[in-house]
């Protein structure tokens, strides 16, 4: 993986999973100053708006990375950092599509069941990213990318 596209991984990641994580924030646990307020923060709707609106890039980041990066470790085996991976590699399907079918439905109860799918996806995708960021690597050798 090139150093763009590592940074565009990184930054597309910050941009959806900040924006994620605030407009959580704002819908489960911001208290609302107005009793008959429909949203629990004045952020909550923009938040909303945003992370919609980054998380394309994530999705990709991700499709630029797959070959390569997460793809070609998967064929021929490489252990560094494989769990984290992994995990990485089997929450972005249901993240992302989760993402998208909570946009579109229109039923409380499929709606609902899609926000609990999205979250927890999310969680394990930020999760895994972190540990996957900041678990030890292996010394680069001559000839190999990231």
């Amino acid at each position: 993986m090139s150093r763009a596209e590592a940074w565009f991984q990184h930054v597309s990641n910050l941009l959806v999973g900040g924006t994620g994580l605030l407009y959580g924030w704002t819908c489960y646990f911001a208290e609302p100053e107005d009793p008959l307020a429909i949203v629990n923060h004045p952020w909550q709707p923009a938040l909303r708006e945003w992370h919609v609106i980054v998380a394309p890039l994530l999705v990709f980041a991700c499709g630029l990375i797959w070959r390569e990066h997460v793809w070609k470790r998967v064929l021929t085996g490489y252990r560094q950092r494989r769990r984290a991976g992994l995990a990485l590699a089997f929450s972005l399907a249901p993240m992302a599509l989760s993402g998208y079918l909570l946009q579109t439905a229109r039923d409380e109860g499929w709606q609902r069941a899609w926000v609990v799918v999205h979250v927890a996806t999310s969680v394990l995708w930020v999760l895994a990213y972190v540990v996957h960021q900041f678990s030890p690597r292996a010394a680069r050798q001559p000839g190999v990318r990231g």
